[in-house]
């Protein structure tokens, strides 16, 4: 008798193709960007689904029926499948794709409490040199990583419900000391998101953080005639967040202030003593609805040299 599956994936391109390999179970898309925007640790509550449309809605432009068609129908939809006897999650190696992983992690340890729980997570792949999404191995290399997906166990769930609700805390110093002194070999790749996360914090030397630094580092360095151009350069530079070019392109529209033009790309003469790391920018950056997990981005400053957060006692 086989046993009966239910696949969450990380997005629409992985789940059809797993359709297309004839994977055999149920599936359902999860659609959200939870490594953006103010988070809520009781995934699925009425709260959490609030404050994710405000920032979606806000940020991007979602649309109340876009945010309902594609996310909350589909939520609504894993909600109703409750009689697969093992669960397979299908995620990948980049800051995109671990929040959301120890986010549905949580879920499924409130909800579906005692089913058997697998992980499918792609990186390393012998033969290549770069960390490969899902979408990006071939048929074999798939089914392969199937074959050996990995068994959850009780304490992994705990330790990735345990990561998340810290994600979501307003002190994300606990979070560093999750980075240094408490890892988990199981989830290969959460140690590296959780450094890459901690660097969306604003540096202590400029004001920007890491992805920012690096826009105007790029700008800079590379001869770019357009905004496409710029936003392709970061695509192919910031792979270990996962970001699309919707995000990559609000990074962009966020830092105009330091740009003269973007044809050619050129940055103004603050932009320059920012890049240098001359002049901190952190007055001008300040946000007070800004949020990354549940701390707001502009309450902690990321020292590079120590590798550490700290947080700001007078605002």
């Amino acid at each position: 008798m086989k046993t009966s599956i239910l696949h969450i994936t990380n997005g629409d391109s992985t789940t059809n193709y797993l359709k297309k390999l004839n994977i055999q179970g149920d599936f359902i898309t999860w659609r959200e960007m939870l490594c953006e925007g103010k988070t809520n640790v009781h995934v699925g509550s009425e709260h959490f689904w609030k404050a994710r449309f405000e920032f979606l809605k806000q940020s991007y432009k979602v649309t109340k029926k876009q945010f309902i068609d594609l996310t909350l129908k589909e939520y609504r939809n894993l909600c109703n499948q409750k009689s697969q006897e093992e669960i397979v999650l299908w995620f990948e190696y980049d800051l995109f794709c671990q929040i959301n992983m120890i986010a549905v992690i949580s879920w499924l340890k409130k909800y579906r409490k005692g089913r058997k729980i697998s992980l499918v997570c792609s990186g390393k792949v012998k033969g290549s040199n770069k960390l490969l999404g899902l979408s990006e191995l071939s048929a074999k290399q798939l089914k392969e990583h199937y074959k050996n997906k990995i068994e959850l166990t009780i304490d992994d769930i705990a330790y990735a419900d345990y990561v998340w609700q810290l994600y979501c805390s307003n002190d994300p110093i606990k979070l560093q000391n999750v980075y240094q002194y408490q890892q988990n070999t199981t989830f290969t790749y959460l140690i590296d998101s959780l450094l890459a996360h901690l660097q969306r914090f604003p540096s202590i030397s400029n004001g920007l953080n890491k992805i920012e630094n690096s826009v105007l580092d790029i700008a800079v360095n590379s001869k770019l005639n357009s905004q496409e151009e710029l936003v392709s350069a970061i695509l192919q530079q910031e792979n270990q967040y996962g970001f699309g070019d919707l995000q990559y392109r609000k990074q962009v529209t966020d830092l105009k202030d330091y740009f003269s033009s973007f044809s050619p790309v050129k940055l103004n003469k603050t932009g320059v003593k920012v890049q240098q790391q001359i002049l901190n920018t952190y007055a001008n950056m300040r946000d007070d609805f800004s949020f990354l997990g549940g701390a707001k981005k502009y309450n902690f400053l990321y020292d590079n040299s120590t590798q550490k957060l700290l947080k700001i006692t007078s605002l």
